[in-house]
């Protein structure tokens, strides 16, 4: 993969986005001050277990989240140089296909089940393309055919409750894919699709990535697909980022607790026949109160006293830390250093638990 910034601007830049729902039970930070950056020919990979905040934070970025009585969006959005935040609808109407296009998670929700498969896809075609009925439906065809689809041409005149799942996920990336986009945010794009099909989407991917120089924003919670996939990784926790790198040493060496426990979650080929899977102790922090410490500290085997009551800041390693200056994470007592190493003695020792500290936790709030 290769990466490329004009004049050492990323194509797209988010700073401090914060998307707050309105709620029965209080106001719901589903973003709560994420800044990521991506640049031209580079894909950001972004993981995170469900409801980190993933999904919503690639619908604020998209723009198709808007403030109302229920819904608080703030932070800034510039794409190539563009504040989309000032963008008026009509002005995003033209950007979304050209500029900026999403792969949605639920095929379903995305596509009219009163429309045919090719009324889907021609209409971005004739409208930012220009291209004329005869010609947008063979460009409909050749898209269809890209992403592994037999018989395309027959495929047009179906509607989507004649395909399935893996079929109308297939469709929703060729509709993403039509006008060649300069950024791609695909959200899980290979959900649905079986591991043949999902191989072929992701060299598909990789394939326009190097073409056109295109950025992408691969949201995922499987670590397999983000690791050979991507240029950097972000890795989302309860609406923060808690850890960012460059894939190769984010795997080999990764410094947030989450993400060794992500990590360690993965099923492995060499383990022995019945081997029970490591899964991580409770769940997301309710995101409707107050944070006063880490959001992970109550599921941290190497939580410590002021994990409770002090946030750590999204930073570099420190001195005598083996991490690039590009490597930062959010964290007091990191993976494999000194500070991190003790922690973890200390409560080994002492045989507290996640389960434990998320007692504490609770008494606190």
């Amino acid at each position: 993969m290769t990466t490329s910034v004009q004049n050492g601007v990323p194509l797209l830049q988010a700073d401090n986005i914060r998307t707050v729902f309105a709620t029965p039970r209080g106001q719901l930070r589903a973003v709560d001050g994420v800044s990521i950056h991506v640049s031209a020919g580079e894909t950001l990979g972004i993981v995170g277990e469900s409801g980190s905040g993933k999904s919503v934070l690639g619908r604020t970025i998209m723009g198709l989240l808007q403030k109302g009585p229920a819904l608080d969006i703030s932070g800034t959005v510039t794409f190539a140089g563009r504040d989309m935040s000032t963008m008026k609808k009509s002005e995003m109407k033209h950007f979304w296909g050209p500029e900026i296009a999403m792969v949605f998670q639920d095929p379903m929700t995305s596509l009219n089940p009163f429309k045919r498969i090719g009324t889907h896809i021609t209409e971005s075609l004739k409208f930012h393309l220009g291209l004329k009925k005869d010609a947008a439906r063979d460009r409909a065809a050749e898209l269809l055919s890209m992403v592994g689809i037999p018989e395309p041409k027959r495929r047009l005149d179906q509607y989507p409750h004649e395909l399935s799942g893996g079929m109308r996920q297939r469709v929703v990336i060729a509709m993403a894919l039509a006008c060649e986009p300069k950024l791609l945010i695909a959200d899980e794009p290979t959900t649905a699709l079986d591991v043949t099909v999902q191989k072929q989407i992701l060299d598909l991917l990789a394939s326009l990535n190097d073409k056109l120089n295109m950025a992408v924003i691969l949201i995922s919670h499987d670590l397999g697909v983000v690791s050979g996939r991507s240029d950097r990784v972000a890795v989302m926790y309860a609406g923060s980022v808690v850890e960012t790198s460059a894939t190769e040493e984010l795997f080999t060496r990764p410094r947030h607790p989450y993400t060794e426990a992500l990590m360690a979650a993965i099923p492995r080929l060499e383990s022995p026949t019945h081997t029970v899977l490591q899964t991580i102790p409770g769940g997301l922090p309710d995101m409707t109160k107050p944070i006063t410490g880490c959001r992970f500290a109550a599921r941290c085997r190497y939580a410590q006293d002021d994990c409770l009551t002090g946030e750590p800041a999204l930073a570099p390693g420190g001195l005598g830390d083996n991490t690039t200056e590009s490597h930062t994470f959010a964290c007091h007592y990191p993976v494999d250093t000194p500070e991190g190493t003790t922690a973890l003695v200390a409560n080994e020792k002492a045989g507290t638990t996640a389960a434990g500290l998320s007692l504490a936790v609770k008494e606190m709030v």
